[in-house]
């Protein structure tokens, strides 16, 4: 998969895309956006502007112009092509004229999500996050026999998926205080983050009809940043014995760019061996392919903005990093897991990895984890502590795709600002 698109020396005539930290030619990302008092339209990230896909016609490099992104996303042939004509539009320069009334200032057009998601699952395949969460909530028994065998996932609420930017509105709900005969409800006062990758689905398959394994890569169109915010008193009291609920279905953000499977393939990596004595997965979740190159060479960051710290002028504060490597689970064992039972994913469905935290205490993908339960709060620097989310904080991630003889690429920034309960 890698190819001429991928060329470090490749550079473009949307001049701040060279060397540009997200978005430079060899990534070129797919979303929806608008210009400002215009409609909605598929377009690519290049540096910091946006490019129509009507530009390939413009230029006679397409001959349809009736292009979707579902279509897209449901044929890597055509996407596949898609790349290597964006990929030559924006790097010769001859192109250079008759696109430039197709380009659009990224700052100045609001981005939609990509697609209409139809379903949404999310995943627990962060293994570290797994049991350091359960010793908080099970401390003689962290992790479930189950989970080094089965990938543990749960079906989301798709409605309240929403893109980088949008506010994100404190929840109220059920709690039991442990000192208290009975619930009360109000305002949750353990709102917390978890940093996650999404998984866009694109073909899909009939009702019935599994997925394979080796053919499960296919299947899927490309990658995303996720915050599945969660709040933790909420879930404390509701999660059993079915699981999340109303602690995790008010809000989950999405970055709004699709960074897709070709754009990541100088960043594959060998999936980490499992350690000695854990079980080797049952036949239908282990190929050899998938082993060989179904992890992703991914630094995740995870950053913080309070109101206070935006009153002193102060930058983001980095909460904690992590890699994508840390997975148990590669992202083509939860697509196949999820179809395992005959289930039909289709085009455009979102697939959350779970909590992607790592093993040191600084590379925890939720506040949970970092305060240890409340008990130990962080302290910022503008002198504030944090052990969960407050009112007005903005919460920001990252990633960021490296590897050598290749050109550093990014996800855009996931972000959103938490708002006072209604």
């Amino acid at each position: 998969m890698i190819d001429a698109t991928h060329d470090q020396k490749l550079t473009s005539w949307v001049a701040n895309a060279n060397g540009h930290a997200d978005f430079p030619i060899q990534n070129l990302p797919l979303g929806l956006f608008s210009p400002a008092n215009e409609a909605p339209r598929p377009g690519t990230a290049v540096g910091d502007y946006i490019i129509e896909w009507q530009a390939l016609v413009a230029a006679g490099l397409r001959q349809d112009n009736g292009l979707t992104m579902e279509d897209v996303l449901a044929t890597p042939a055509l996407r596949q092509s898609l790349r290597a004509q964006l990929s030559k539009l924006l790097s010769d320069p001859q192109y250079r004229e008759i696109s430039e009334p197709y380009l659009h200032t990224a700052a100045d057009c609001r981005l939609h999500l990509p697609i209409r998601i139809g379903d949404y699952t999310d995943f627990y395949a962060g293994i570290h996050h797994a049991v350091t969460v359960g010793k908080l909530f099970r401390p003689d028994n962290p992790l479930l026999p189950n989970y080094k065998h089965v990938p543990i996932g749960y079906h989301g609420r798709a409605s309240s998926i929403r893109p980088t930017g949008a506010p994100v509105i404190r929840p109220k709900g059920q709690t039991r205080a442990p000192d208290a005969e009975a619930p009360s409800f109000g305002p949750s006062k353990r709102l917390d983050f978890e940093l996650e990758l999404g998984i866009w689905i694109g073909a899909g398959n009939d009702l019935g009809a599994p997925i394979p394994i080796e053919n499960a890569a296919q299947h899927i169109a490309g990658f995303c940043l996720l915050n599945d915010w969660s709040a933790r008193d909420f879930q404390a009291w509701e999660y059993q014995p079915l699981g999340p609920f109303l602690a995790k279905n008010f809000m989950t953000t999405i970055s709004p760019w699709i960074i897709t499977p070709e754009a990541l393939a100088p960043f594959r990596l060998a999936q980490a061996s499992r350690p000695e004595g854990d079980p080797k997965p049952l036949p239908y979740l282990w190929g050899e392919a998938d082993q060989a190159g179904g992890a992703l060479k991914l630094r995740l960051d995870v950053l913080i903005e309070t109101a206070e710290m935006r009153a002193q002028n102060l930058p983001p504060h980095a909460l904690s990093h992590s890699e994508a490597r840390h997975m148990y689970w590669t992202a083509a064992q939860l697509v196949t897991h999820h179809a395992s039972n005959g289930c039909n994913l289709q085009t455009g469905d979102l697939l959350g990895t779970g909590t992607i935290s790592g093993p040191a205490p600084d590379s925890a993908g939720s506040l949970l984890e970092l305060s240890e339960g409340g008990k130990k709060p962080v302290t910022l620097p503008s002198n504030e502590t944090r052990a969960f989310l407050e009112d007005g904080d903005a919460l920001i991630l990252r990633a960021r795709a490296e590897a050598d003889g290749f050109v550093s690429i990014g996800f855009g920034d996931c972000r959103g600002l938490i708002l006072p309960a209604p």
